[in-house]
């Protein structure tokens, strides 16, 4: 499993998960398979996601469109003036307990 991190300041939850939600990048179209949002308990004016992929190509093309739409006047405002990050990561190892 290959995974699109992408963490971020943003300006407003409720606004922010709104536009996660028009999904302008077509996460299901482009392979996502499955996602997942967290916040921090002690900061709830940062979101993180981990989108997950069956492949590195289509994970590293997902990232690319990302990238693009942050450069877009309407992400830029949904920021509160950070810079979101994302990387590619791959799933080693997991448990359940």
């Amino acid at each position: 499993m290959v995974i699109v991190q992408m963490e971020h300041p943003i300006s407003s939850f409720a606004a922010s998960k709104a536009a996660f939600d028009s999904d302008p990048v077509r996460r299901e179209e482009s392979g996502v398979r499955r996602y997942r949002i967290v916040r921090p308990v002690d900061d709830p004016n940062f979101v993180a996601v981990d989108l997950e992929f069956d492949d590195a190509p289509r994970a590293d093309a997902f990232r690319a469109s990302l990238e693009k739409l942050w450069q877009t006047p309407q992400a830029m405002a949904l920021f509160d003036g950070g810079t979101p990050r994302a990387r590619i990561v791959e799933d080693v190892e997991s448990r359940d307990y």
